[in-house]
């Protein structure tokens, strides 16, 4: 395998935080534009990271948390076959879609359907009011005329034969649950609208429908013509594995991955990016597998009886300082860290000697204490033997986030969010020669000794 011999880094920060930033930059190119999700990673960053770090024959990328497939997307671009995982069964639905390559002709069959189908809507029977699992109170989420179409549009997707097209269509479903319903579309939690608004909120799900179906297949068009460049088309694999335990062999062999590009959960999923929240609605019109219990077996989620040992000074002393004020959310952030080392430990694993892992991460605040998680990403890899590269900066203009959380968890006080992110790269050393091994052994034996000159007169 051939490696980069000669990797060119900005060394002024200011230069950095600019190059990184992509302000102004579409993030809604190709498939991109299929779906909106909480901190999504731009897809100029994966790009960038690709284009400077995966080797000239690279075949493989991993994303252990690819979230909706901002970097599967962006490695299929380059030629790389990719395999990502997540645990939100709503975003593997979007990943799925973002990077199938269907038939043009079928898709665009389906959506000729689906217009004369919303034409005549009135003339069907109207379904009865479904019970929807994961939704106990629907009408307070969704107006009665809503309920209606929705519920017409799920059986004009369920009749759909062709397997890619029905998640194409399912994806754009995704997106009018959502902005047809009464919760606050800026937000990522389950926040209705008021009264006052809600009076003159009447979306037709029909036309938000027919406006993402239109928007998608210019993206899916773009994507395939780019994929016709490739003699070889890449593939795509999306898995619902925990890369916290045991990653299985049989769907990820060890030292196989030429390049992991991704952005680990923050941990606040409680105070600022509730994945669960956001998706619940959607998730449960599609029927997918407990959309409510997301947020429950992320990171952080499981309770260790013993505090763990992180391995990294400077993560200790945060969580330690967060423990003289609050002693349960200090075990909380520590569980999470705890999870991210056994993540990362696992990950390092499928990596090829000689390839790169790059952790987009931003570092929180708790209880007033910055979390340094980018220095903690390079205390895991380097527990695992991995050489650190660099750590780029930048700033998050274009990034979903809320402006502002609760890091204290108390109501009615907050504090601003993260504005930066940090850029870890990381590599997995090449093996050693037989040459350099014994070369290195002979620098720790200690010298023979001398031998005694016979001193003996003549």
């Amino acid at each position: 395998m051939a490696y980069p011999t000669q990797l060119t880094f900005l060394t002024n920060a200011d230069d950095r935080t600019q190059d990184w930033t992509f302000n102004g930059a579409s993030t809604r190119e190709l498939t991109h534009c299929y779906h909106d999700y909480p901190a999504r990673m731009i897809p100029q960053v994966a790009g960038k990271l690709l284009d400077m770090f995966a080797a000239v024959d690279a075949t493989l990328l991993f994303d252990p948390y690819c979230g909706t497939g901002t970097s599967l997307v962006e490695g299929m671009m380059r030629g790389l076959d990719v395999i990502g995982t997540d645990l939100n069964p709503l975003a593997r639905l979007i990943a799925q879609a973002k990077t199938l390559t269907p038939d043009l002709q079928t898709i665009d069959k389906e959506i000729s359907r689906f217009h004369r189908f919303a034409n005549r809507a009135d003339s069907h029977p109207l379904p009865a009011t479904p019970e929807i699992m994961g939704i106990s109170r629907l009408e307070f989420w969704f107006k009665p005329l809503v309920i209606e179409k929705l519920a017409r549009l799920v059986r004009f997707i369920d009749q759909i034969g062709d397997a890619d097209a029905k998640i194409f269509f399912q994806v754009a479903f995704s997106e009018t649950v959502r902005e047809s319903s009464n919760t606050r579309n800026e937000e990522f939690k389950l926040y209705r609208y008021d009264a006052e608004h809600l009076k003159k909120f009447n979306p037709d799900a029909f036309e938000i429908m027919s406006a993402k179906l239109k928007r998608n297949r210019i993206g899916l068009q773009k994507f395939l013509t780019r994929m016709r460049n490739f003699s070889h088309p890449p593939t795509c694999t999306v898995y619902g594995f925990n890369t916290v335990d045991q990653i299985p062999s049989q769907m990820i062999l060890p030292a196989s991955v030429d390049i992991v590009v991704t952005s680990p959960p923050y941990g606040d999923s409680h105070t600022t990016v509730a994945y669960g929240q956001y998706s619940r609605l959607s998730a449960a019109w599609l029927g997918l597998d407990e959309p409510d219990k997301i947020d429950a077996k992320l990171m952080g989620s499981k309770i260790y009886k013993r505090a763990p040992d992180l391995q990294c000074a400077a993560l200790e002393q945060a969580i330690q300082t967060i423990h003289s004020v609050d002693p349960k959310r200090a075990s909380e952030v520590a569980a999470f860290y705890a999870d991210l080392k056994s993540s990362i430990t696992h990950v390092s694993e499928l990596i090829k000697p000689g390839g790169y892992a790059c952790y987009v991460v931003g570092n929180r605040k708790v209880k007033g204490r910055v979390l340094p998680t980018n220095a903690a990403v390079r205390s895991f890899f380097e527990i695992c033997e991995f050489e650190y590269i660099d750590t780029f900066i930048r700033s998050i203009p274009n990034k979903r986030m809320p402006l502002r959380n609760s890091p204290t968890n108390a109501t009615g006080q907050v504090e601003p969010t993260m504005t930066n992110e940090y850029i870890v790269v990381m590599r997995r050393p090449m093996p050693r020669t037989l040459r350099e091994r014994r070369a290195s052994a002979k620098s720790y034996m200690i010298p023979p000794k001398a031998p005694k000159r016979n001193s003996k007169k003549t």
